[in-house]
């Protein structure tokens, strides 16, 4: 078959006005010799030339850094390529898209400089970033040594071992001791949320129990359970099976930092535990998105209330995003949201959403919803 020349499709219809003046720059490219045939007035301006017709002839991998290569790209793919450009002395990204039609490359072009160098800005703030909170958790230990050396130290003087003090001297240790333990807790939650925002907790999915799971959270907060004199009670009558397929270690995470949060807020009075198989309405309603199989039983619906103080409006608006609570002088607001900022990270990496409802004087309900069958997990996680 003879070869169509693709200049002859733009007799009579006038489409060659038509490309001449597109947003685009665009360029007709013999297949063979990688020469260009024709150009559009955008393409003059994108690179800079004078004339369009200056560009008949000349090569186009002059012109675009391996063109003819991300042309062929392009067109097999049907995509759009990103590649370097330089002519006359000007060097910039352009995004390319090919079309071969019999031997000839219709080719668009245009100019993404700026684009890229925000993406590329944009890439190394978020390698910056994570390189900063990945040297973070390495230096953990090295942050937390310390501190636990004069929490044990200024326990050990409390306690006698290092001879007798008067009780002047006991005040002050005690008041060591306290903040000593208040520092350790806040670091322990700073480095958790560190390293959960940072991307570096890599999920575990398995099998477990959640009724045990939520026993061994409220174990090991008895003993603050017990000082307060609290009663915390479970619920596990109303879902299907007490068996989950998620992560444990990062649910019992979320769950121990949410019953701190609800112990602290409770000085007398009942912590409940329940669990729920949600709607699959409340849970698209809960941003979260089933696939096709997925049923009621296929997530969990945990909620953790009390009859607590609970939270002024100005305390809850950006609880779960520690960086909004730094202009606030409320230290124990910042500790919460950095605690609920880990949970709300760890939530989002099991593919699940979490939320509180909260009264002053009548308590908070925290709530997350979580898919709790492996089918109900999108397969690319």
């Amino acid at each position: 078959m003879q070869a169509m020349n693709l200049l002859n499709l733009f007799n009579g219809i006038n489409l060659k006005d038509a490309l001449l003046f597109l947003p685009d720059a665009v360029f007709i490219v013999e297949e063979e010799t990688g020469k260009i045939l024709w150009a559009n007035n955008r393409a003059a301006i994108v690179f800079e030339m004078e004339d369009r017709e200056n560009f008949v002839g000349v090569n186009f991998d002059d012109i675009v850094v391996q063109g003819m290569n991300l042309a062929y790209q392009s067109s097999c793919k049907d995509v759009s390529v990103i590649g370097g450009a330089a002519l006359n002395d000007k060097e910039f990204f352009v995004e390319l898209s090919a079309n071969l039609l019999e031997n000839q490359y219709f080719i668009t072009i245009r100019d993404v400089t700026e684009m890229t160098h925000i993406l590329a800005q944009a890439e190394k703030t978020g390698r910056l970033n994570k390189d900063k909170n990945l040297m973070l958790t390495k230096l953990s230990s090295e942050f937390k040594s310390p501190v636990q050396s004069i929490l044990g130290f200024s326990q050990a003087l409390n306690d006698g071992l290092g001879g007798e003090i008067n009780e002047k001297q006991r005040k002050y240790v005690r008041i060591i001791n306290k903040n000593a333990n208040e520092l350790l807790y806040f670091m322990e939650k700073f480095f958790e949320f560190a390293q959960v925002e940072s991307k570096l907790y890599q999920k575990k999915m398995q099998l477990f129990d959640i009724s045990e799971l939520i026993q061994s959270v409220i174990r090991d907060n008895e003993v603050a359970i017990a000082t307060k004199k609290l009663n915390v009670t479970t619920n596990f009558d109303n879902i299907v099976s007490k068996s989950v397929y998620s992560d444990e270690t990062a649910l019992k995470i979320v769950l121990q930092n949410i019953l701190e949060i609800s112990i602290k807020l409770t000085e007398i009075g009942n912590i409940s535990i329940e669990c729920f198989n949600p709607s699959l309405e409340d849970v698209v309603e809960m941003g979260i998105a089933p696939i096709k199989s997925a049923t009621e039983n296929s997530y969990m619906l945990i909620r953790i209330s009390d009859n607590g103080i609970g939270l002024q409006e100005n305390d809850v608006e950006g609880i779960f995003e520690p960086y909004t609570q730094l202009d606030k002088t409320n230290k124990k607001n910042l500790v919460r949201s950095i605690s609920l900022g880990s949970a709300k990270e760890l939530v989002k990496t099991l593919n699940g959403a979490i939320w509180l409802e909260t009264e002053v004087m009548k308590g908070t309900v925290f709530s997350l919803i979580i898919p709790v069958e492996n089918g109900a997990i999108p397969q690319d996680e």
